[in-house]
């Protein structure tokens, strides 16, 4: 199967999960070897009250470095970068992450649309966009932003989703260009890592 052909180039990804998140996320990560280039970019949504323990608890899962992310920190390769729960997350033009409080989107903050919709004004056809699990319309909005700048958009089957409610509304929005369950989002992503290097 030579899907390859048809791949594009990629600079980053994007993702956002919402319920059934953390395994989703966990099946999709953890194969990635230690050297993956591309950096990963992630909307969790989290309970804002307690203190998110994410980044601590996919660091010792991943091969990858693991970090919450921080206002005006460099985007780097190969690093996973989970949102600050209670904080919207963006990328910014010179490609770093830039934290804000502005108003919650489908009553989340971190909105996981925001951070789709900035990382494709400044990536363009150069994203990956990946939405997961979730129970909410969070990120389709956000997806067919990223499909109009050029991206590639990916949503997780709905029947391999803990939560269909999220991959659902991303497809009554748009047909991204890969509906898939987490096994082969995995395997596009070690595709997509490839064309890259």
């Amino acid at each position: 199967m030579n899907e390859t052909a048809e791949l594009p180039r990629i600079e980053a990804i994007v993702m956002g999960a919402s319920a059934g998140g953390v395994e989703a996320l966990l099946a999709l990560l953890s194969p990635l070897r230690q050297g993956f280039v591309l950096p990963i970019i992630i909307v969790l949504h989290l309970p804002d009250d307690r203190r998110s323990q994410l980044a601590e608890v996919f660091a010792r899962r991943l091969a990858l470095p693991v970090a919450e992310a921080s206002d005006k920190q460099d985007i780097e390769a190969g690093t996973v970068y989970f949102a600050t729960p209670g904080y919207h997350l963006s990328v910014e033009q010179d490609r770093s992450l830039s934290l804000s409080l502005e108003d919650r989107v489908h009553y989340s903050r971190p909105s996981i649309d925001f951070l789709f919709e900035s990382a494709a004004h400044v990536y363009g056809s150069a994203l990956a966009a990946i939405l997961l699990t979730g129970a909410n319309q969070d990120g389709a909005r956000g997806l067919a932003e990223v499909k109009h700048f050029g991206g590639l958009t990916i949503v997780q089957d709905p029947g391999d989703a803990q939560v269909a409610t999220m991959p659902l509304a991303a497809l009554n929005v748009q047909q991204p260009d890969h509906v898939l369950p987490i096994h082969g989002i995995g395997r596009l992503l070690v595709e997509l890592e490839r064309i890259a290097c």
